[in-house]
């Protein structure tokens, strides 16, 4: 068995028919999200667990090549109707990350960001310990969703270690990972993130992760309900957010220039 040198981490919200271009970006459709997981499944990969991940990044077991880590931000009640079937036929694992304070409620932080006004619900307790039997892990996306750098010490605290405990008792055991509301962050979010007791933490930026990858900045790939299969094979073998034929191409180009250059010299 070959070792993985690099795993990426997939990045999904809702799953569900989008309304609107903004929604697009942040809802697949269960047709388009079932062709994605079996591509990636055509195509030799195989999800692993956010521990296993971990595991791994901490110079543990290590892990074959073609795993990935598949996330969902939010926790949308969409995930629990539209992708458990998916994932239990491919024997495949998946972590969410919760808003703790609104479990079985709304996602009432789009609201103002959505140009429909509406909002989606979310995963209630039952979907929770339902989803767990079959493989589904949780952690903290915080307790309301809030833009962190923005917040005074004190609420970053509560947003964070009240998160943590909301689920741990919730679980009845340790929450140790997180994912950064809208990826935002900065070093007093990372200082706070750690003392609260988080072993890792995820951000939006795209990128691989290595074994030397902060544990605190961890890389996704963001995707987007507008992406074609193929669209996301060319998101991993890149490790970008662009899925597009021309970014590819322009890779390519670029690495022919370079190579030219190197040999012209």
């Amino acid at each position: 068995m070959q070792s993985a040198i690099r795993i990426p981490v997939l990045m999904y919200h809702r799953i569900g028919e989008a309304h609107n271009d903004w929604e697009a970006r942040y809802c697949i459709s269960p047709q388009l999200f079932s062709e994605q997981m079996r591509m990636l499944a055509a195509q030799g990969m195989r999800a692993c667990t956010i521990d296993d991940f971990i595991a791994w990044l901490n110079g543990g077991r290590p892990l074959p090549e073609g795993s990935f880590l598949l996330t969902f931000d939010d926790g949308y009640l969409g995930v629990y109707e539209h992708a458990v079937s998916v994932l239990k036929q491919l024997d495949w694992p998946a972590t969410i990350f919760l808003v703790s304070q609104l479990i079985g409620k709304e996602d009432q932080w789009c609201r103002a960001e959505n140009p429909g006004g509406v909002t989606y619900p979310l995963l209630t307790p039952e979907h929770i310990r339902s989803m767990r039997k079959d493989g589904f892990s949780f952690h903290s996306h915080t307790r309301l969703h809030a833009d962190l750098p923005a917040l005074s010490d004190a609420q970053l605290k509560d947003e964070l270690s009240g998160s943590k405990q909301d689920l741990e008792d919730m679980f009845g055991e340790p929450v140790t990972c997180l994912a950064y509301p809208f990826g935002h962050h900065d070093e007093r979010v990372l200082s706070l993130t750690s003392q609260a007791g988080y072993a890792a933490a995820f951000s939006t930026r795209p990128g691989f992760n290595r074994l030397d990858a902060d544990r605190f900045r961890i890389s996704r790939l963001d995707i987007y309900g507008t992406d074609t299969p193929a669209m996301l094979m060319r998101k991993i073998k890149f490790g970008t957010n662009d899925g597009s034929i021309q970014n590819a191409l322009r890779y390519y180009w670029s690495r022919f220039r370079t190579h030219c250059g190197a040999t012209a010299q």
